[in-house]
C-alpha cells in the first residue's frame, strides 16, 4: 500500500502550491478538484519534475457523489492516506438575500459537510495508526461574522472550532490537526466568489505560494493555527481580544465593504 497526501482544491492557487510542495517533499499525491483536464496536466508537470506518483480525482465535493468518488480512488489503488489538506472550498460576496440559496447549500456541503467527512473518515483510520496530518484551510473570516459574506464567514467559522476541538482530542494519538487562516490571497477565489469590487482586496494581497508554505511549515509542525502574514496576524489578534458585539460587528463591516 502507497502513503500519500490528499490534497482538495489542488488544480490552482493554495491547494495547488500545496500539492508542489509535498511532491518536492518526494511525497505521492491524489489531488482532487472539478476540472480534470487541469488535474492530468498537473499529474504530468509533477510526476516528471519531481519523480512522485501522482492520481487524481475529477469530483464537486459540493456533491455528495464526490465524495464517494473520492474514497473509492483511494480504496481501489490501496492508498493511504498519511496527510489530509482540505482546502476546496468557496464563497459568494454580497447581501445575504441578494445571493442564490442553491449556492449557498452547495457552498454549505463544500465548505463543511465534505470537510467534516474527509476529517473524520480519513482521521479515524490515522489515529488507529498512530500517525498523520491534517491541515483545514479555513479563513480570516472565520474569526468574526461577515456582512456582505454572512455564509462563508460562518462556514469559515465552523472549520476553525471543529478543528480546534478534535487537534485537542488527538492529543497522544500521533495524529496533528491544524487550521490555516489566511487574509486575502491572490488566487480564482476572488473571482469566483464575486468580490472584485471588495474593498478588503483593494488594499494588498498575500500570494498563493507564501500562503502554502505556512500552511505546509505549520502542518508538518503540529501547530493548532497558521495566520500567515504580519498584516493578518494583528487583525486575528484584534478580532480576539474585541468583545463580540456591535463593535466586532462594525469593524468586520467596514472590512468587508464594498468599494
Amino acid at each position: 500500500m502507497k502513503e500519500i497526501a490528499l490534497i482538495t482544491g489542488a488544480s490552482s492557487g493554495i491547494g495547488y502550491e500545496i500539492a508542489k510542495l509535498f511532491a518536492a517533499d518526494k511525497t505521492d499525491l491524489l489531488i482532487v478538484a472539478r476540472n480534470e483536464k487541469k488535474l492530468l496536466e498537473i499529474k504530468i508537470e509533477f510526476e516528471e519534475q519531481f519523480k512522485v506518483d501522482v492520481f487524481t480525482v475529477a469530483a464537486d465535493l459540493s456533491s455528495n457523489q464526490g465524495i464517494e468518488t473520492v474514497y473509492e480512488v483511494v480504496h481501489s489503488n490501496n492508498l493511504i492516506v498519511n496527510y489530509l489538506v482540505n482546502n476546496a472550498g468557496f464563497g459568494d460576496y454580497g447581501s445575504f438575500i441578494d445571493r442564490s440559496m442553491e449556492k449557498y447549500r452547495e457552498m454549505i456541503q463544500l465548505n463543511i459537510t465534505s470537510l467534516t467527512e474527509l476529517s473524520y473518515f480519513y482521521g479515524k483510520e490515522m489515529v488507529k495508526r498512530g500517525k498523520g496530518r491534517i491541515l483545514n484551510v479555513a479563513s480570516m473570516a472565520g474569526l468574526q461574522p461577515d456582512p456582505n459574506f454572512a455564509v462563508y464567514g460562518a462556514t469559515k467559522a465552523y472549520v476553525i472550532s471543529m478543528s480546534e476541538a478534535i487537534h485537542k482530542e488527538f492529543e497522544n494519538t500521533g495524529v496533528t490537526v491544524t487550521v490555516l487562516s489566511p487574509g486575502a490571497t491572490a488566487s480564482n477565489f476572488m473571482e469566483r466568489a464575486n468580490m472584485n469590487d471588495a474593498k478588503l482586496y483593494a488594499s494588498g494581497v498575500m500570494t498563493s505560494l507564501d500562503v502554502a508554505r505556512a500552511g505546509y511549515s505549520g502542518m508538518m509542525k503540529g501547530k493548532l493555527h497558521v495566520i500567515p502574514g504580519f498584516k493578518n496576524k494583528i487583525l486575528g489578534f484584534i478580532s480576539g481580544i474585541t468583545p463580540p458585539g456591535k463593535l466586532r460587528l462594525n469593524i468586520a463591516a467596514k472590512v468587508m465593504a464594498k468599494k
